[in-house]
């Protein structure tokens, strides 16, 4: 995490700044984030650190427990395999029912995130290319038309967010944007079944790249411990 003027940081900054950090895998899943220590990394109050928190804990970044303070969300191996195969249930369904219904006009949406999604590939790991990848799965979904549909997209999708964001790695990022593509190569040439096949061959190709054992290592999580000693 990096810092600037301590008088310029509001509780989105410091919430932004530390979502970024935990993108960046510089703070791994389960790292406790102290309060007295982010006061004085950001040179600011308990109340804006706290108000930056809620933020995270709002957006599922991070797990806050009365009396024990805030840590680094932890999604367990079988948490995210459950998700997953929600995932691969409920979207297979929609490959389907998006393919009858996309219009040209759809196609054409969806072309200018693929281009959002590539451009952000080249940067370093960030939530918000992992937040551009997922919302190719709820877009998808807004336009097949399902209102209720598309709530459980979103909601799986924002789980699984944060999974890839912790346990995914950069090239897998690339191969999901170019899987991005070929599904709706098969969508756009009318073909529903080739192209549920591409979204479940998809789910199961980022569930498979998952390195649950990646942040674990005891000396990343020393070196966290002196940065917010």
């Amino acid at each position: 995490m990096t810092t600037t003027a301590a008088a310029d940081y509001s509780a989105n900054d410091i919430a932004g700044s530390i979502a970024e950090a935990i993108a960046a895998r510089k703070l791994p899943p389960g790292t406790k984030l102290r309060e007295e220590a982010l006061c004085r990394l950001y040179s600011v109050s308990r109340t804006k650190i706290r108000a930056a928190l809620l933020i995270l804990s709002k957006d599922k970044l991070i797990d806050m427990v009365p009396d024990k303070g805030a840590t680094v969300s932890q999604p367990s191996e079988r948490e995210s395999r459950e998700i997953f195969a929600t995932r691969r249930i409920v979207e297979a369904a929609l490959a389907r029912e998006f393919t009858a219904r996309a219009t040209a006009a759809d196609y054409k949406r969806l072309e200018k995130h693929l281009k959002a999604e590539r451009s952000m590939l080249s940067q370093p790991p960030s939530k918000m290319r992992q937040q551009l990848l997922g919302d190719f799965h709820v877009l998808l979904a807004e336009i097949a038309g399902n209102q209720v549909l598309t709530e459980i997209v979103r909601e799986l999708v924002a789980r699984s967010t944060l999974i890839t964001m912790l346990y995914q790695s950069d090239r897998d990022a690339v191969c999901s944007s170019n899987e991005h593509a070929s599904f709706l190569e098969a969508a756009r040439a009318g073909d529903a079944d080739k192209a549920a096949r591409l979204m479940l061959a998809h789910l199961n190709h980022i569930e498979a790249a998952l390195n649950f054992d990646a942040n674990a290592s005891p000396a990343r999580k020393d070196l966290v411990a002196a940065l917010l000693a």
